[in-house]
C-alpha cells in the first residue's frame, strides 16, 4: 500500500505527472518557486526519496538526473482508495458513505467507469450475455 505523499512529495509529483515526461530538480525548482521559497536541495532531496521509495525513475543526465514517474496518479488514488476501503471493518457502509460524498459528475464518472470494467469482463454473471451456470 503506498503511504499518502507528504505536502512537498504531492507537489512534486504533481508537476511530474502532469508534464508527463522526463524532469530535472531544476525545473521543479522554479516551478516551485512560484508558489512558495525552497531551495534546490530540498527539492532534490525530496526527488531523491521519491526514487527511493519507487514513485520516480531516474537516469544520469551529465552530473545531474531526469526523473520521471514510475506510475500515474490515476494508479496511485486508485491504491490509495483501495486501501481506505480494504481496511474498513464495513467496506459496504464505507462505500455507500463514499458514494454519498460524491457529486452527480463523479457518480456519472463512477457509472462510465463500471461500463468499461463490466464490458471487460464479459463473463461476470451479473451481467446480461454472461455465461450460462457462471
Amino acid at each position: 500500500m503506498p503511504r499518502p505523499l507528504g505536502d512537498l512529495e504531492d507537489a512534486v509529483m504533481t508537476r511530474v505527472w502532469r508534464w508527463n515526461r522526463p524532469v530535472t530538480v531544476r525545473e521543479v525548482l522554479e516551478d516551485l518557486r512560484r508558489e512558495r521559497s525552497i531551495a534546490y536541495t530540498t527539492v532534490m532531496t525530496v526527488m531523491d526519496n521519491l526514487h527511493q521509495k519507487g514513485w520516480l525513475r531516474r537516469e544520469a543526465e551529465g552530473r545531474a538526473y531526469r526523473y520521471e514517474a514510475v506510475s500515474t496518479r490515476a494508479a496511485y488514488s486508485a491504491a490509495l482508495m483501495h486501501e481506505a476501503w480494504a481496511a474498513s471493518d464495513n467496506p459496504a457502509a464505507a462505500l455507500v458513505a463514499f458514494f454519498g460524498k460524491m457529486s452527480a459528475e463523479q457518480r456519472e464518472a463512477l457509472r462510465d467507469a463500471m461500463r468499461v470494467v463490466q464490458s471487460a469482463d464479459p463473463g461476470d454473471p451479473g451481467e446480461t450475455g454472461g455465461s450460462a451456470g457462471r
